[in-house]
């Protein structure tokens, strides 16, 4: 039977934070939602609603077949309401699933506050009270008194990377005498403005990237850029030809007004429904803002462009998670304490809403007395869990979902696209054998 006089802290409105409160509001737990916005905004955040998404618009992939893919699909199954709400408010993205970031915030906050078991609580949390059961989802940006709180707490000292955000454009601003609509090989629905440079354009953008002013780092450190929001001039800098086998390729394109392949493809993703905006694909950046828009200007495409935003540079900090929790993101030294996000070494937006849903289903598990769920390392979203818990300590990394951490299939299939929509379809199977079982409350 529900116990709907207990009472949880969960603090942090993003994504995890968002999805645990979901996962034990529905259960009937009364839940105090602690966030900071819109008293206090950190450096990265802009928007007042819950859920903001501040790097990309784009949730990963939606094939079966892909690790992202795969996690999502996992997640619909379990009931998480930011994916139900990322697929309400999606925008045409080829395979992946990309959202108009502003409905989707404004979604999932109306949905919440649905609720009249949802206490919102708007401001700073500066200091965790262990006696009440709470979930710490407080993200990469915690603010400085909580972090300062939580070595205390924790006894350990934090490690952390830097994260950036790349410039969105305006629509009606780009040159289409220079850019063409379309995917990589023709996969997709036209989803991408391709801005297309020939060598000497590429070159000279190049060499202005790369002798670029950037912005003042002050306490950041340039060695702990995260790889995976590596800022497109400190991946400039590994060699000329660097971004033209990363984010500027030109494989699978043609240039329809010359029927020629380009030399270099700076991509734009659609940021809203109405296709008025466009993030610059790969182009997450520290360069000062009159730097991004003389540099970012010499694409031919971009030349009038007109920012509506520019990159940013921002601090991402994560526990030791190894040290400090377990497979249920559960905190070893204070049981009635669980961590959800990206504070806790999970990568990315849907690793960090599958964490907040184990999070919301195991807390709702511990002060109800039941066996805490993990689904184990078959299924992605366990295969995360035992990651965070289980890696090596020592120089503990970040990790998003991929097919590297999922235990193989038993039998050996050569073709890699057979081979991972079995192992997805394996994890399907396990997560819905487990939700008709005594230990997952069904509502």
């Amino acid at each position: 039977m529900k116990q709907k006089n207990n009472t949880v802290n969960v603090i942090g409105a993003g994504l995890a934070g968002c999805e645990a409160c979901y996962q034990l509001l529905k259960r009937g737990i009364n839940v105090n939602l602690y966030e900071m916005k819109p008293v206090k905004f950190s450096p990265a955040h802009k928007n007042p609603n819950f859920a903001e998404l501040v790097c990309s618009n784009s949730l990963k992939s939606n094939l079966l077949s892909t690790a992202g893919g795969m996690l999502k699909e996992e997640l619909r199954t379990l009931d998480s309401l930011v994916i139900k709400c990322a697929d309400i408010t999606k925008v045409p993205a080829g395979g992946a699933l990309a959202v108009d970031r502003n409905k989707f915030s404004e979604l999932i906050t109306n949905e919440l506050k649905k609720f009249e078991n949802l206490k919102i609580i708007n401001e700073e949390v500066k200091k965790i009270d262990v006696n009440i059961p709470t979930i710490v989802a407080t993200g990469p940006l915690t603010s400085d008194d909580l972090f300062s709180n939580l070595k205390e707490i924790l006894g350990e000292e934090y490690l952390y990377f830097f994260d950036a955000i790349a410039p969105i454009v305006a629509y009606d601003s780009i040159d289409f005498n220079y850019a063409f609509v379309g995917d990589r090989y023709g996969k997709g629905t036209g989803d991408y403005i391709n801005c297309v440079m020939n060598k000497e354009e590429y070159l000279t953008f190049y060499n202005e990237l790369i002798n670029a002013q950037t912005a003042e780092l002050h306490d950041f450190e340039n060695d702990k850029v995260f790889e995976a929001c590596m800022p497109v001039e400190v991946l400039a800098k590994r060699g000329e030809d660097a971004l033209r086998f990363g984010p500027l390729k030109p494989v699978g394109l043609t240039n329809p007004n010359s029927n020629e392949k380009p030399y270099a493809v700076v991509q734009l993703r659609r940021e809203t429904v109405m296709n008025d905006y466009f993030n610059m694909v790969g182009f997450q950046t520290h360069l000062t803002w009159a730097e991004q828009r003389r540099v970012f200007s010499l694409i031919p495409a971009l030349r009038n462009a007109e920012f509506i935003k520019y990159g940013v540079m921002h601090r991402n900090t994560y526990i030791n998670a190894p040290k400090l929790l377990n497979e249920y993101y559960q905190l070893k030294s204070i049981p009635n304490i669980f961590f959800a996000g990206q504070i806790t070494g999970v990568e990315g937006y849907i690793e960090s809403i599958s964490s907040g849903l184990m999070a919301g289903i195991n807390l709702y598990n511990y002060i109800n007395q039941k066996p805490l769920l993990c689904f184990g390392n078959k299924t992605m979203i366990g295969a995360l869990a035992n990651y965070i818990a289980n890696a090596s300590i020592k120089g503990f990394q970040p990790m998003s979902s991929n097919m590297g951490i999922v235990e193989p299939l038993d039998v050996r299939i050569k073709d890699k696209t057979e081979r991972y929509l079995k192992i997805a379809e394996r994890s399907l199977n396990i997560i819905k054998q487990e939700i008709k079982g005594e230990n997952y409350e069904r509502v």
